[in-house]
């Protein structure tokens, strides 16, 4: 009887062990995914030149947006067209974020309770287009799901907590990533864990030696007939962008 006692409780420390494991690797491996995707989207640094289309019921107004970004925390966005809005510029370096609008020849430096505002009118946020490491370190990732496409590209389903003190207005992200470190979704929750948001990526190409969707679509969950539509025009990776281009003074610059 004893035997059997000790021979069930080693199988039941052995399970145990196994399970935690398991978890663990579970753990490690959302991670690993979630940082390659953010490292391959973002690349070391990169130029590029964006159309934004803001879609509503009775109108659209249509944007072309130069942006520069360079490791995990810089970008830089600035406006080439509409005439009207041509050299309103936007600077993030981690979590500060400033704006310079050339007609009154002022920075402004935007606080914390504005980034989660709309950038320009459109349905991303400030945060959202100038996208930091705070996916990477204010949240816990967890795989819910994998499945295997129709061209055989094994999907991850990944939902994201965020960490106890983060700093962020979301109560949960869902995340949707190709085996190739490609976004296809990111879906936004409020604390209440209601969808408030979704970013679709979509028309996948071959571009600056790298595959990468070239439209990029967000929209509100309750509105099916009002988005906005980022299509990449150019883009460019490069190794490194001068660190100088981060800079308040080059914000002001608007005739770049």
């Amino acid at each position: 009887m004893l035997k059997k006692n000790f021979l069930f409780i080693f199988c039941l420390i052995l399970l145990l062990v196994n399970l935690a494991f398991a978890f663990e690797n579970k753990s490690i491996d959302s991670d690993k995914i979630v940082k390659a995707c953010f490292n391959y989207m973002r690349d070391e640094a990169s130029q590029s030149t964006v159309e934004m289309l803001i879609k509503r019921p009775s109108w659209e107004r249509t944007m072309t947006i130069k942006a520069w970004t360079k490791g995990e925390k810089n970008s830089l966005f600035r406006i080439f067209a509409p005439a009207k809005d041509k050299g309103n510029g936007t600077l993030k370096k981690g979590r500060q974020m400033w704006m310079f609008n050339p007609k009154i020849n002022r920075v402004i430096k935007l606080p914390p309770s504005m980034m989660s505002q709309a950038w320009n009118g459109s349905d991303f946020s400030n945060n959202d287009l100038a996208k930091t490491d705070s996916l990477i370190n204010d949240y816990n990732h967890t795989i819910i799901k994998t499945e295997t496409d129709d061209k055989n590209n094994k999907i991850y389903y990944i939902k994201s907590i965020p960490k106890p003190e983060a700093p962020v207005v979301w109560g949960m992200l869902k995340l949707t990533i190709r085996e190739d470190n490609i976004l296809l979704k990111e879906e936004f929750f409020d604390e209440d864990f209601i969808s408030v948001k979704k970013l679709i990526t979509y028309d996948i190409q071959m571009i600056s030696g790298k595959l990468y969707p070239i439209k990029w679509k967000m929209q509100k969950s309750d509105q099916k007939d009002e988005y906005t539509l980022l299509t990449y025009k150019k883009i460019e990776f490069k190794k490194t962008i001068p660190s100088n281009l981060f800079t308040l003074s080059e914000l002001k610059r608007f005739n770049r």
